[in-house]
C-alpha cells in the first residue's frame, strides 16, 4: 500500500493540470456581515489597558485607553493596576463621560465587569 501511495504522489507532483487546480476544501461561510457606518464621534469608543511599565512619580504603573472609533482620537490616562473595578470607573466617568457624554457601545479587551458597573 505504501508503493501505490509514494507513486500517486510522484505523479501528481509531476502533473502539470494537478498542480494548477486549486480546489477548495472548506464550506463557505456565507454572507459578510457589513460594518455599522457611524455618523457621530464617539458612538462607539474602545477601552484598553496597558500594564506593566515603569512606576510613574506617583507610583502609577498601567495606562488606560480610550479611543473613539470613528474618529480615533485617542485619551491615555495613568492608572495602577490594584485599582478596583470601582475605581476604574470613577476615573471613565471623570476623565471621558465628563467630556464627551454616554457612548453608544464600549468595546473592552477585558471583562464584562466594567460595563456592568457602568449600568
Amino acid at each position: 500500500m505504501q508503493g501505490v501511495r509514494k507513486e500517486v504522489a510522484q505523479y501528481l507532483s509531476k502533473c502539470l493540470d494537478c498542480q494548477q487546480v486549486n480546489v477548495e476544501h472548506q464550506h463557505p461561510v456565507g454572507l459578510l456581515n457589513p460594518l455599522h457606518i457611524l455618523e457621530w464621534n464617539r458612538e462607539i469608543i474602545s477601552l484598553y489597558f496597558i500594564i506593566r511599565l515603569p512606576l510613574t512619580k506617583v507610583h502609577h504603573e498601567s495606562i488606560m485607553v480610550v479611543v473613539d472609533t470613528l474618529s480615533k482620537e485617542t485619551h491615555f490616562i495613568l492608572v495602577k493596576s490594584t485599582f478596583g473595578t470601582r475605581q476604574i470607573v470613577n476615573i471613565f466617568v471623570k476623565e471621558i463621560f465628563r467630556l464627551h457624554g454616554v457612548p453608544k457601545m464600549i468595546v473592552l479587551d477585558k471583562d464584562t465587569k466594567f460595563t456592568s458597573k457602568l449600568s
